[in-house]
């Protein structure tokens, strides 16, 4: 398998692609699909699917193509899927429910053990199967438990230094959704930036230019 230091941001980023449309085509029963016909579902050249695949080793069969499920196991398998990674949230107000309740986290290779809040009102209400925790509690949690990756749910001025704790905790995985640019702040970390109004904005100029 190659490294992964070796394999481009843009080929790391389509495997999750892979994965879904993979599923997408167990659940209608479809066992085995060329790079051809797995192109024209992804809108992807034949190339590009076997170039990206060809980063992390030999997949399918000259005149066979891809045995759906294997492929899709071969692709868990190099996301992590199975590592059940454990992860809290840092914010419990409308949009950490949502991504509490909407996601779901063990399909994502994550296991969501712990949501924090800085707000004494909500503290021990429930999301889902777990308690809302103060953010007073954050380092016994993890001195305990040892949360790999950290969602980020909070106002932009509490990033900082709430990240900096977490850091010093051991947590340096963050999926953030604060527009705090971590990533620039911070070396040494793994970091999704989440900015949903660029992709709105980025939505609105397509609309705008399509001609």
């Amino acid at each position: 398998m190659a490294k992964s230091d070796r394999i481009s941001n843009s080929v790391i980023r389509r495997l999750p692609r892979y994965y879904r449309f993979l599923g997408e085509l167990l659940s209608e029963g479809i066992t085995k699909i060329s790079s051809r016909e797995l192109s024209e579902r992804m809108k992807l050249t034949a190339s590009q699917i076997r170039q990206d695949l060809n980063c992390f080793g030999g997949f399918g069969q000259q005149g066979y193509g891809y045995n759906v499920a294997e492929l899709r196991g071969e692709i868990a398998r190099i996301i992590g899927v199975d590592k059940q990674l454990k992860t809290i949230l840092i914010g419990a107000g409308n949009l950490g429910r949502a991504v509490t309740l909407h996601l779901d986290f063990e399909k994502c290779g994550c296991k969501l053990i712990g949501i924090f809040d800085i707000n004494r009102q909500i503290e021990n209400k429930e999301i889902g199967d777990l308690h809302i925790i103060h953010t007073s509690q954050l380092e016994a949690f993890c001195s305990e438990h040892h949360p790999q990756i950290a969602i980020l749910c909070i106002p932009k001025e509490s990033t900082k230094t709430i990240v900096d704790q977490l850091i010093k905790l051991g947590v340096n995985s963050f999926w953030n959704f604060s527009h705090y640019d971590i990533n620039l702040e911070y070396e040494g970390i793994v970091a999704e930036n989440v900015h949903l109004g660029d992709s709105l904005l980025t939505l609105a100029y397509k609309v705008n230019n399509q001609d």
